[in-house]
């Protein structure tokens, strides 16, 4: 933020969220989505864009979707200084090697739909010391960048970012919130985690064009909460479950979910 966001030394083109506001430890806290595994899987072909992506469209998807901001030259010595880190964050893992805390852990389902109005009461409690009675975040004390980030409105991550599906934000809550938990000693229940994230994500958010995600229909996520589908299953469902209809109908028909 203090280089790229609202009031960036270099340019002014991002939301003013830091990449640690979401990749905790600078990327290396494990299930804290850990950058540990990025270089060695980079390049690879992702469904989301229907392409083989380079690290540096990886880094402008969240540049463009988390911080709701605009895309970097792939050549300019921002990007590089962003490609060099995580390269040197994954140095020692093999190419193709995915390591146990890379990313975000998955949950297992619930039977019945997650409930943003548990989840309000579980962010009421637990989350709204830090990020906000409204989801807004706390700059600090330059008011240059989010010390915690906004959850929703204006200045918060936009619906076509990854964290917008429930299972990824699930995910992410239980190891890691309130501030400070850690997988090894989880604070919140599986459960809780899916309402929190329910409640979280069904708030208002800045959009961007998804017109061009997901060429394939068929290989899109059970859980991401826009249409159009290539089931029947309604927006609401793939929105806030249950999901194990949905995993369970491409598993029966393809096995590629």
């Amino acid at each position: 933020a203090m280089y790229l966001g609202p009031k960036g030394q270099i340019a002014q083109m991002t939301n003013g969220m830091n990449c640690q506001n979401c990749h905790l430890a600078a990327g290396t806290k494990p299930w804290g989505l850990n950058y540990g595994s990025v270089a060695s899987n980079y390049p690879k072909f992702r469904a989301r864009s229907g392409t083989v992506e380079t690290i540096a469209k990886r880094v402008n998807d969240c540049i463009e979707r988390s911080l709701n901001g605009k895309a970097l030259d792939s050549n300019s010595l921002e990007m590089k200084a962003f490609i060099s880190y995580i390269k040197w964050i994954g140095a020692d893992v093999p190419k193709g090697i995915t390591v146990k805390g890379s990313g975000i852990a998955k949950l297992s389902f619930l039977n019945r739909p997650a409930d943003p109005k548990i989840g309000n009461t579980l962010y009421i409690t637990h989350c709204s010391v830090c990020h906000g009675k409204t989801g807004e975040g706390f700059m600090d004390s330059t008011g240059n960048k989010f010390v915690y980030p906004p959850l929703w409105g204006k200045a918060s991550y936009n619906h076509g970012a990854g964290i917008n599906q429930l299972s990824k934000l699930a995910g992410f809550i239980k190891n890691n919130m309130p501030n400070g938990i850690s997988y090894q000693q989880p604070f919140l229940t599986d459960q809780e985690s899916w309402d929190l994230a329910a409640f979280i994500n069904t708030q208002t958010r800045p959009d961007m064009n998804l017109s061009k995600d997901w060429p394939n229909l068929a290989t899109k996520p059970f859980d991401y909460p826009y249409g159009p589908y290539a089931d029947s299953f309604p927006q609401s469902m793939h929105q806030l479950g249950p999901f194990l209809p949905i995993q369970q109908y491409w598993k029966n028909r393809n096995g590629s979910k």
